[in-house]
């Protein structure tokens, strides 16, 4: 089948029932849970961590903290409407964009740069998407609002986190709780909005000196929603997840937490030929930490998480079957993935140098059942497919050569490897044996990176540039997802070779009292860039996987400027650029030149606020290529896109927001964008990018005590 028109994952009656009943259960324990947090208790005098302080709105992005490092609360609302997932909220920083699959669950881009390219974590694991086609992408199981910090390092900046991480590295935190004496504390939110659209979030904890129990919950749905023609697009969707963490702080300086969450939800999809109707999720973890515990040896950090996904996708629960075609009748596809990793780290300090240093560890399995008919899947046993291994030593030193100069350097090793369980490959009357069933292939492979940052004498200025290279493993989408590998080749399991990135990251900061600006910019070369070719077929397109030679460059520019005591304007510019320099074209699916400008005023107690977004047109395409989900369809032109919102603070505990996205109902797509040529509500037959939302208008009130 196309890829672009289906990737299997799915549900039924019974097991749409099953689901309620167990979702259902499990959020009558939380709300249980949550009222017992509630009972009467002696507030606590001190609670780090959680400000009661109410934000305004965010219009355009946070200035980076430090050089090519972004730390923000997302929690914060942002304009647009406040995000539906972990790729939803990242496309509001610039540099960012999104492969779009309709109302939620599009799959993050960063400068271009897609899949395992961004290493993307929560709490220090990892969460591993199972679709063939990413239609349960990482970001898919991250609601933001339940996180309290997002940290993003652009470039090979860092090798802390994992192999790969050539685009940047995305961390998505929850903060340990900090109880001065025995108390209580709830941040709350209701958000609803056209479309259907309506989230409720609790995030409670209780605690002491001794440890902490928190727990959150929220829900988040919406129904398909009308573009700016009025023409319904498919993207209803309906989540839940549910987390509890307990910590234990014998000291100051010490603490243990466990970890445990589940999730699920579904999805409807305007450009692909499956809906998914399950997006289940469980996570485990655990960490230790101790601080302060010498002179020189200022931290140790442990942890090992688990992390398992089992999405379905079908074309019967969110959808009528076609009818005619290769999606006549009911099917489904149901996959899997367990993740199971551990880190290790020390931090020492010697009068001018810090020293990071540690290791880590990943494996993860995959696993696959389908079959047509409804719901007949679950009668189908597992085959598993595929299974991944990583270990990792590394460290980072950080010199304080002078008083305003800086030399930071990381190293890193990485052996990596993948099994094919695959006994035969393609599918109906193309299966065949497949001629790498049962291999293994491995790498070790090298990264690192060396960075300058200076601050001037004269100016609140801090210059800065970087060299980074690390070399980045194939990941399953590349290795296991194409009908073929390089010409030649038997396939891809056996052909594609490890992706190398070498890039150049230069800018600047300068933060003063009237103004705060910012640029960054970056050159590279990708050795053996991983490259998809899609080929139109009888029984649909075919995706071929190679490797090139690539050139990137761009860069994101930003500044605020306080206007008076109650004004301020800001602005944003992101532009990405990539060559295939083995073929002298253009590399597919580039986000274009994205511009924010930004006006707000302020009060004691309330603020209103202006977006305005300019996105030109994209020209330098290269059609039928692109990666495992997107290819370059067509040109696509520019549009600009004007949104307003206002906030009040009732009080300290109470605050509302409104705002209205859209504002004058403009008909556009973005780029990266996923055909909606499924038959539905798109022609058939006729590619065309999904149209994005018309007039959106939201309100959102949020509590905290």
């Amino acid at each position: 089948m196309s890829r672009f028109a289906a990737v299997p994952c799915l549900s039924t009656a019974q097991a749409t029932l099953a689901l309620n009943e167990s979702s259902l259960r499990f959020r009558h324990a939380t709300a249980l849970l949550c009222g017992a947090l509630l009972a009467p208790s002696a507030l606590a005098d001190e609670h780090a961590g959680h400000s009661e302080e109410l934000t305004p709105t965010v219009i355009t992005a946070i200035a980076p903290n430090s050089p090519l490092t972004i730390v923000t609360n997302p929690r914060e609302p942002r304009q647009p409407v406040p995000a539906s997932d972990g790729s939803d909220y990242l496309k509001t920083i610039p540099g960012f964009a999104q492969v779009r699959n309709g109302g939620t669950n599009g799959d993050p881009v960063l400068r271009g740069m897609f899949g395992s390219r961004l290493n993307i974590l929560t709490n220090g694991g990892m969460m591993l998407g199972a679709c063939p086609g990413r239609m349960d992408a990482p970001t898919s199981y991250i609601s933001p609002q339940t996180y309290d910090t997002l940290t993003v390092i652009k470039g090979p900046q860092t090798v802390l986190w994992g192999p790969g991480a050539s685009a940047g590295t995305i961390l998505f935190d929850r903060e340990p709780e900090s109880f001065g004496e025995l108390g209580t504390r709830v941040n709350a939110s209701v958000l609803a909005g056209s479309n259907g659209r309506f989230d409720k979030l609790v995030d409670a904890a209780a605690g002491g000196p001794l440890g902490y129990v928190r727990v959150i919950g929220n829900t988040a749905q919406a129904d398909d929603y009308k573009d700016g023609n009025n023409d319904t697009v498919a993207s209803r969707y309906d989540k839940w997840n549910g987390d509890v963490a307990l910590g234990w702080t014998p000291d100051a300086d010490t603490l243990l937490e466990l970890t445990a969450g589940k999730g699920d939800g579904e999805a409807r999809y305007a450009g692909r030929g499956m809906d998914g109707s399950q997006f289940k999720r469980e996570s485990l973890g655990l960490r230790f930490e101790k601080s302060n515990i010498s002179d020189v040896l200022e931290q140790l950090e442990a942890q090992v998480y688990y992390n398992y996904a089992d999405h379905v996708m079908d074309n019967y629960t969110l959808r009528t079957p076609s009818g005619t075609g290769m999606m006549a009748g009911p099917m489904a596809s149901n996959v899997d993935r367990r993740t199971l990793g551990a880190r290790v780290k020390a931090t020492w300090r010697w009068a001018d140098v810090q020293l990071v240093s540690g290791i880590d560890a990943q494996t993860n399995e995959h696993r696959q059942r389908s079959a047509m008919g409804i719901d007949t899947y679950k009668d189908q046993p597992y085959t598993k497919d595929a299974d991944f291994h990583n270990y990792g030593v590394f460290s980072e030193l950080t010199w304080y050569a002078a008083e305003r100069d800086r030399l930071i350097t990381g190293a890193r090793l990485d052996r990596a490897s993948a099994k094919d369980y695959r006994q035969t490959i393609g599918s109906g009357m193309m299966t065949r044996p497949n001629p790498t069933a049962d291999d293994t292939r491995a790498d070790t492979l090298p990264s690192g990176f060396m960075r300058y940052e200076h601050d001037l004498a004269d100016s609140p200025t801090t210059l800065y540039a970087g060299l980074g290279h690390t070399q980045r493993f194939p990941d399953y989408w590349e290795l296991f997802s194409p009908n073929s590998g390089p010409a030649g080749s038997v396939n891809a399991f056996d052909s594609i070779k490890p992706e190398k990135t070498t890039q150049l990251d230069f800018g600047l900061q300068y933060k003063a009292e009237d103004l705060e600006a910012w640029a960054s910019a970056y050159i590279g070369q990708v050795r053996d860039y991983i490259l998809f070719n899609y080929t139109p077929a009888m029984m649909g397109m075919t995706s071929q996987a190679q490797n090139i030679d690539a050139r990137i460059m761009g860069g994101e520019l930003g500044a605020a400027y306080p206007l008076n005591e109650h004004w301020k304007a800001d602005a944003t510019l992101a532009y990405a650029w990539g060559k295939n320099s083995s073929d002298g074209s253009a590399l597919p699916q580039m986000p274009p030149l994205d511009a924010r400008f930004g006006l707000t005023y302020s009060e004691d107690n309330w603020s209103t606020g202006a977006l305005w977004r300019v996105v030109a047109a994209q020209n330098r395409i290269d059609q039928n290529k692109g990666n495992v989900v997107g290819k370059d369809f067509d040109k696509t032109p520019g549009f600009a896109v004007f949104s307003l919102n206002g906030a009040y603070r009732i009080n300290q505990h109470w605050k509302v927001s409104s705002g209205v996205d859209n504002l004058f109902g403009k008909a556009y797509a973005e780029h990266l964008n996923l055909a909606g040529n499924a038959g539905f509500g798109y022609p058939a037959n006729d590619p065309q990018a999904i149209k994005e939302p018309g007039r959106t208008l939201w309100t959102r009130i949020d509590m905290s005590f």
